[in-house]
Order: structure tokens, then sequence, then C-alpha cells
């Protein structure tokens, strides 16, 4: 039975030139809706990026939610995004689809000597720190400089101490890093007791950018953490609001001890 699985699942996976096949009929398709459809035609660089980073959610929403067909949707999306762009480029001779694949073989090539070269190293920790070292024999001059300015603020700390690390710029164990956590709330707390708005402001931020820190040392991903905890709140607030409708009485009419009854219901689903 085993075998017959494994067999099974071998079969159903594509060929590399099916594969190919594939990738070369979604690019005809992108030429013909560049030359004839009137919305697809009108789209720039710029028009395109807000929906790439919905699609980015998108495929995150579905990772997280573990919807392997929903995955395979949203990488589509992504994909065709990607090839929208290299058509555009190609029209302007900037770049085109070739150029965007051996760009980014090439600084694979380059950033894996363990592989393509003779470089040895341990463990997954040694490549991390010599990716960074690396990109900056590219020109870079800090390695803060692949972090994007307009990333949301959780995935920015988090992106910014990864990158720190590479270079050994890093707590040694994770209670020193708890320690900071400890730290940090109680300069909270002494601001919060001044009352000084802009201090409190900043205390805050140290808290949750040691908690990040933190969720690093655990090989928590912080944003996937509290996406995750999002959801679970909307699905228990959604149960509350459902109990509220079948008993006819607005949940603002309900009182705190009503409420937490449904929540403490909605915890056991």
């Amino acid at each position: 039975m085993t075998g017959f699985l494994i067999f099974t699942q071998i079969n159903i996976m594509n060929t590399r030139q099916q594969q190919l096949d594939a990738f070369s009929r979604l690019l005809d398709i992108m030429n013909d809706l560049r030359e004839k459809c009137p919305w697809d035609k009108k789209q720039t660089l710029e028009s395109l990026r807000h929906l790439t980073i919905e699609e980015t959610y998108e495929l995150g929403d579905a990772i997280l939610n573990n919807d392997l067909q929903e995955v395979k949707k949203e990488l589509g999306d992504l994909l065709l995004h990607i090839v929208f762009y290299a058509k555009i480029g190609s029209e302007t001779n900037d770049f085109d689809i070739a150029d965007v694949c051996n760009e980014i073989c090439e600084k694979l090539i380059f950033r894996h000597p363990h592989i393509y070269g003779d470089v040895v190293v341990a463990d997954e920790e040694e490549v991390k720190q010599n990716w960074e070292k690396l990109k900056l024999k590219e020109g870079k001059k800090s390695v803060l400089e692949g972090v994007p300015k307009g990333l949301p603020a959780l995935v920015k700390a988090s992106r910014i101490q990864d990158k720190v690390k590479g270079v050994g710029f890093d707590w040694e164990e994770p209670h020193q890093v708890w320690d900071k956590v400890q730290e940090e709330l109680q300069e909270l707390q002494e601001e919060v007791t001044s009352g000084n708005r802009d201090a409190i402001e900043s205390e805050f931020g140290d808290v949750l950018f040691s908690l990040i820190n933190y969720a690093r040392f655990l090989k928590i991903n912080p944003e996937d953490a509290l996406e995750r905890t999002n959801k679970k709140f909307i699905k228990r607030f959604q149960y509350l609001e459902g109990k509220a409708s079948e008993m006819g009485k607005p949940l603002s009419d309900m009182t705190l001890a009503e409420m937490d009854v449904f929540w403490e219901e909605a915890k056991k689903i």
C-alpha cells in the first residue's frame, strides 16, 4: 500500500518539461493580455504595486490556514504579477523575464559558496552569517540596507534583528533577552507613572522590540504569532456576537459578565 501511495504521488507531479511548458503558456497569455485587454494594457509598475501587496497578504493567510489549494492559487496570482512586471520592463527595454531569472540565479550562486564553491559551513547559522557578509561585498554599505522602508513595523523589527544577527550583533542566551524584556517593561511602567506620553510611546516601542527579539530566540515568527491571535480573537468574538443575536439582545446591552460566559464557551470550541 505504501508503495502504491508513493507511486501515485510521483505520477501526479509534473515533469520538468511540463513545468517549462506551463510557464511558457503563462508568458504567451501575458503577451495576449497586454496587447488585447483594455485593463491589462493600462497597467504600470505603480498601478500593480498595491495589488501585489494584497496578493502577498492573501498568500500569507492561506499559509497560516494551512489551505494548500488556496496556497497554490495565491502563488499563481503572485507569479502572474512577476510576469506582468517583467512584461512591462521588456516594453521599455529595461529587463525581461529572462533577465529577472538570470539575475536571481547569479545571486543565489554567489551567495551559496558552500554549494557552488569551496566554502564549508557547519550549520544554518553559518549560512546566514555568510549571506550577510557576501551582501556587503556586493557594495552595500550597511547590512540594514535590504530592509524595505515600507514594511509594517513588526515585520521590519524582526528583519532588522535577523540581519544584525548575521554579522554577530546578538545576545548569546535566551535568558538575557528575557531579562531585557523585563527591564523594558519596568521602564515602561515608570514612564506610565510619570505621564509623559512621548516617553511612554518610546518605552512601549522598546518593549515590543525586545519581545520580538525574544520571539526570535524562541524560534517563533512574531508576525505569524500575532496573526494567529488575531484570527483566534475574531473567531471567539464572532461566536459572542452570534449568541447575542440568538438571544435577540444587542451586544452593547449585555454586561461584561454576560459576555464573559459566551467568551469562555468560545475558548472551548
